[in-house]
């Protein structure tokens, strides 16, 4: 790829609780060294984690529930309200549980949920975790992962033409125009969206969670081990970190800056 071709944002999404339903954006404020907002705010402890919320350090994913492990969170709809802090669960369309999650008796109503239907999966009680301005990343950073839909749709070819729904990845951006996995080579580099600049810092090596249908819940795929033996590494995507100011929507453009000449 050159650094001349631009991509175009297709989609913007966050996840404000770890492992729960994506929500859809039109346009973000993006700030320097943050993630989304309330992207990854909240995750559900699965067992004694050791996590401080006064002193919020980053834990693996597998202290957690996970899509990685946990499927059936898939098979959940849940909508967080910003201005209210209000988590509302439905199960085939019904509501089953509702909370305050910065109130002990809302996270309560959470925690009271999952204990009563995620067994045996549970390894402890399972408690509704925050801290502050905190991100339950997969990663030790403050990150934006981004998608590449052309290489979604080479994944599509080696599984034999199979669907695959890009929500699997779990991204925050999904863009379209750049040509298959040439976003892995981008790391190193920054990314021009309108006035917000973001820097390209890892590339993202999936996990079993993509090989859960968002839509059904079902374990389906087998993604990852496909990515091995097609490409020798298991990479889809890459994260990025917020290095200038700036809002960002469906429709931008996202450009690889070039850079200045001294």
């Amino acid at each position: 790829m050159t650094a001349s071709q631009t991509a175009e944002i297709t989609g913007l999404y966050r996840y404000p609780i770890k492992g729960l339903t994506p929500e859809s954006l039109p346009r973000v404020p993006l700030r320097t060294g943050q993630t989304l907002p309330a992207d990854r705010r909240y995750a559900i402890e699965n067992g004694p984690s050791g996590f401080d919320p006064e002193a919020p350090e980053w834990k693996p994913k597998i202290l957690f529930l996970m899509l990685a492990r946990n499927e059936r969170l898939a098979s959940l709809d849940t909508r967080f309200e910003d201005a209210t802090n209000r988590l509302t669960i439905r199960r085939d369309g019904q509501i089953v549980a509702s909370g305050d999650l910065e109130t002990a008796a809302g996270r309560t109503a959470i925690e009271s949920y999952f204990t009563e239907n995620f067994q045996p999966e549970l390894k402890g009680p399972p408690k509704v975790l925050s801290g502050r301005d905190h991100s339950f990343s997969d990663v030790a950073r403050k990150v934006v992962s981004i998608i590449n839909l052309d290489s979604v749709r080479a994944i599509e070819a080696m599984l034999g033409g199979t669907a695959v729904h890009p929500l699997r990845f779990r991204g925050n951006l999904y863009v379209k125009g750049w040509p298959a996995w040439s976003e892995l080579d981008l790391v190193g580099q920054t990314l021009a969206i309108g006035a917000a600049r973001l820097k390209v810092v890892k590339r993202i090596v999936r996990c079993p969670a993509t090989n859960v249908d968002p839509v059904t819940a079902a374990r389906d795929l087998e993604i990852p081990p496909t990515l091995s033996r097609h490409l020798g590494h298991m990479d889809c995507g890459i994260y990025a970190e917020v290095i200038a100011d700036g809002e960002i929507g469906v429709g931008d453009a996202v450009a690889v800056e070039q850079p200045r000449l001294v």
